[in-house]
């Protein structure tokens, strides 16, 4: 071997253990950094005129586990869907309320129960008549609120819908930009091992949102497939389309045409969890929307309407006629079966009754249509209201069964629909996060060990001390040379 082969096979040696040093170096000082890959320098041997030459650097390789970091996508998208979901119902509880919490649905239905039983038992207190008066008030309030909150999630819900698209299309662009970025300085020689890191996180951005599949593309480019067959980025980013809702109503549904439905590149497509785009954080926004806070919406108009016929009957109170409105209204009407829908927030106690809205409380005692109060000492309407709203019967509407129950019976019957829904729900958030928690484990076991690299840096510092001895030995040879 010449001194010059030598020289040659020290100097690659020196640059592949700096070239290493380098790459290890920036494994530890990016250890913590999100998105970030362990790294690995690639080298081999090279060959001059079929003989040994040294060693050459064929690239810096990004070390990621694509089974797990593919299942940690789904992971975070099916947590953060079944997130939304469990909170959703908790926020409906909690609104409700649980029976033994002043304020609760139960607890004011309970209120109500017994003011009536006080004034029957007293008809010629004012002041019994006047707190029977209120507690019916304070059950149609506790109505309202309910029933507010629940559009209020929907319209919440509908604003986090047009975020997330617009999201969703900056995002995409982005990727199709970053894809071509990263093929060109890979075709000019550069390392984008970096450009490949941001990718993946901008990636991460959007998992949430939708379930995704990626699909490795020649040229190091990526594609990225929905798992219910949406194509999002082939080449080419798709655009979203989404129109938000400025206010929400009971009656705005998306079927009647009110609310927006989404589109990809222009073509309707389906806004079901289960759909093309559903899965993750958007499917379970459309899920509030459009069914999980409607379906509850119904539950409670259907709880109103119960509370509303049993008090519009003529023979509970004697001075109305069929078509009357009774103790409670739809915003001062009687009920009517073809605007159930957002009935509860439109209930409203007769005003004949309310002292607050020009009303007198004796009509409590006396009837609704009364011309003028009757004997204070006739309780017979009073007892009336009262057997109405203990009376067993079956809800006319809602998703309640047939099963007989009182007013305060359908109210429990509420809160369990609530309870239930809630629990199913963080069921299926506790299996999805459990996966969550496991897939991330594994991914930060093949992510960048400190302790691992910094043998590495030892091994790395052994090779370039023997290739610098080579070189000195070289050295010192030619001084040899030269002094002969």
């Amino acid at each position: 071997m010449s001194i010059a082969n030598a020289f040659n096979f020290a100097l690659s040696g020196l640059t592949a253990s700096s070239r290493k040093a380098e790459v290890v170096s920036s494994n530890i000082a990016n250890a913590m950094t999100e998105g970030y890959a362990r790294r690995e320098l690639s080298i081999a041997s090279q060959t001059l005129g079929g003989t040994g030459g040294g060693v050459r650097i064929l690239g810096v390789n990004r070390i990621v586990n694509q089974v797990v970091q593919q299942d940690l996508l789904l992971a975070d998208s099916a947590a953060a869907n079944t997130t939304a979901k469990a909170d959703f119902y908790n926020r409906l509880e909690s609104r409700i309320g649980d029976p033994e919490t002043a304020g609760s649905l139960s607890a004011t239905m309970s209120d109500f129960e017994s003011a009536l039983l006080t004034a029957a038992s007293m008809p010629d207190s004012t002041a019994r008549l006047t707190a029977a008066v209120r507690a019916a008030s304070t059950v149609a309030d506790k109505l309202n609120s309910v029933s507010e909150d629940l559009q209020a999630a929907r319209l919440t819900a509908d604003k986090s819908i047009a975020k997330q698209v617009r999201t969703l299309n900056e995002t995409l662009v982005q990727l199709q930009e970053m894809n071509r970025t990263i093929t060109t300085q890979i075709s000019i020689g550069n390392d984008a091992a970096g450009l490949m890191d941001e990718r993946q996180s901008l990636v991460n951005q959007i998992a949430e949102i939708v379930p995704l599949r990626v699909v490795q593309r020649d040229n190091n480019q990526i594609a990225l497939f929905t798992t219910g067959g949406a194509i999002l980025l082939d080449g080419t980013a798709a655009t979203i389309g989404f129109d938000g809702a400025g206010a929400m109503a009971a009656h705005l549904t998306l079927d009647s045409g009110a609310l927006s439905g989404l589109t990809i590149n222009g073509y309707p497509t389906s806004t079901l969890d289960d759909g093309p785009l559903g899965g993750g954080t958007l499917g379970a926004a459309f899920a509030v929307r459009d069914e999980l806070a409607p379906e509850a919406q119904s539950q409670l108009d259907a709880f109103a309407r119960d509370l509303m016929t049993r008090f519009e009957d003529p023979s509970v109170d004697t001075t109305l006629s069929a078509g009357d409105p009774g103790l409670f209204t739809d915003a001062g009407a009687a009920f009517d079966a073809s605007t159930e829908v957002g009935l509860a927030g439109r209930l409203q106690l007769n005003a004949i009754v309310d002292p607050e809205q020009g009303g007198s409380s004796w009509h409590l005692r006396d009837g609704l249509m009364a011309a003028a109060p009757g004997a204070i000492s006739d309780g017979t309407i009073l007892n009336a209201l009262s057997a109405a709203l203990t009376r067993e019967s079956a809800p006319a509407s809602g998703n309640y069964g047939s099963a007989l129950r009182s007013a305060s019976g359908l109210a429990a019957d509420l809160l369990s629909f609530a309870a239930s829904g809630r629990q199913s729900a963080e069921m299926t958030q506790g299996y999805a996060t459990a996966r969550q928690e496991a897939l991330t484990e594994m991914s930060l076991a093949d992510g960048v060990d400190t302790d691992y690299e910094m043998q590495s840096l030892l091994v790395i510092e052994k090779a370039y001390a023997a290739n610098a001895k080579v070189v000195q030995t070289i050295d010192a040879m030619l001084q040899e040379l030269l002094d002969i």
